[in-house]
């Protein structure tokens, strides 16, 4: 164990934990949003964010840009991010779409178990990540120089870039607005509804396929913007990227509490800044054991998790 490592890097390990753990909260609230409504663990998640990841990079290949490019300027720079965030956002909420149409919706027609469901999941996932592999010939792709991680904020040893900065800012208005939508709109209500007791809200004349629909939707969009994020962050990408990512994604989800927004945000930041004090104090290779040994601890004194209310009974 290295602790004086630890200590004299306390302050960059923090930062680039809490920007990792934005982008495993925005991955970990498609998790929760459907596990809140049908109590489903949704495993094909993970390939829906992964080919946010490349759709933002064919986007950018279309107007000539590849891991080779000359950095752009400011203003193209922030067209490229939109069409990036664009596109990724477009792609990843029809893949959650199309998982939801195609492989859960005719279970539920036909009441099908819970373990249907689960095997469904990971033939899904398993489905869309060889898919991508073929395609892309399980080649790593490089991600264009969009933008020039630079020094904007310096204490004492501790810098804090521009793209640090970004990624957690987005993820932190993203839940903002995602938990006004959920707990102050119409349709957020009818999700509520749903999650609270499916029979009434059909009753109350709720529909309840538009409104798991809509659930997969808007975890498809968090996923794709964390595509965006991850892309940038990590600069390549693979066929099985969200593998590792979704399992500390799935973490988080449980660790705040899976079902509840709010959980999602506070376990994917706690989890990004110990995975990296872990990756300081034993070495990168501990990184995701760190990350099931922290949540076997949190789960045995806290077994809902660190906020655990469930979305049906999410205060507005």
């Amino acid at each position: 164990m290295n602790f004086s490592g630890l200590i004299d890097n306390f302050g960059p390990l923090t930062v680039a934990g809490l920007a990792q753990g934005a982008i495993i909260a925005l991955f970990a609230l498609g998790y929760t949003l459907v596990y809140g409504v049908l109590r489903l663990i949704n495993f094909a998640h993970s390939e829906v964010f992964l080919v946010g990841t490349y759709a933002c990079l064919i986007i950018w290949g279309w107007f000539g840009l590849d891991q080779n490019s000359a950095r752009p300027d400011f203003g193209a720079m922030l067209g490229y991010m939109a069409l990036g965030l664009v596109a990724a956002i477009v792609v990843s909420g029809t893949v959650a779409l199309g998982v939801e149409l195609v492989a859960y919706r005719p279970l539920r027609r036909r009441n099908a178990p819970p373990l249907a469901f689960l095997i469904t999941a990971i033939g899904a996932s398993l489905a869309i990540s060889e898919f991508v592999g073929v395609a892309t010939h399980r080649n790593q792709r490089g991600v264009p120089p969009i933008i020039q991680a630079r020094t904007v904020i310096t204490i004492g040893n501790t810098h804090i870039t521009n793209l640090q900065i970004l990624i957690i800012a987005l993820a932190l208005v993203m839940m903002f607005v995602l938990d006004r939508f959920i707990n102050g709109s119409r349709l957020g209500r009818g999700i509520r509804a749903v999650a609270q007791n499916p029979d009434s809200a059909a009753l109350m004349g709720v529909n309840k396929s538009r409104v798991i629909s809509l659930v997969f939707l808007l975890g498809g969009l968090m996923a794709g913007i964390a595509a965006v994020m991850y892309d940038l962050k990590i600069g390549v990408t693979k066929y099985d990227a969200g593998f590792l990512l979704g399992i500390d994604a799935f973490t988080a989800a449980v660790l705040g509490g899976i079902g509840n927004l709010r959980g999602a945000l506070l376990g994917g930041l706690l989890l990004g800044v110990l995975q990296s004090w872990a990756a300081g104090l034993f070495g990168s290779n501990w990184l995701h054991a760190a990350a099931f040994v922290l949540l076997v601890l949190i789960l045995m004194f806290r077994p809902s998790g660190l906020l655990g209310e469930s979305l049906g009974r999410a205060r507005a």
